[in-house]
């Protein structure tokens, strides 16, 4: 079975962008959410679905949000959520 491990610093960047799409508009913030969600939940099923960066690291974007999850699965067995980069702010991230 997969574990999903988010870094500190992806945390803090779901937790912003969804404050951020919240304030725009009411429940986006939870659409934005859902649609993180989603991702990995894709990617537990999928985890080579992400586009290759570099060796293991890969990013995969999320549907509607202009955000990549950036993240690799480890030998253990473990998905790990890197970072949470929107492709503008930070586009070789």
């Amino acid at each position: 079975m997969t574990t999903v491990i988010f870094h500190p610093q992806a945390q803090k960047e779901l937790a912003d962008a969804a404050t951020y799409y919240e304030k725009q508009q009411p429940g986006l913030g939870q659409e934005y959410l859902k649609a993180v969600e989603n991702a990995v939940n894709l990617l537990i099923q999928y985890p080579e679905a992400g586009l290759v960066l570099q060796d293991s690291i890969r990013r995969l974007l999320l549907p509607k949000f202009s955000y990549y999850l950036v993240y690799r699965l480890s030998q253990d067995n473990h998905l790990r959520i890197l970072a949470i980069a929107h492709h503008k702010r930070k586009p070789k991230y």
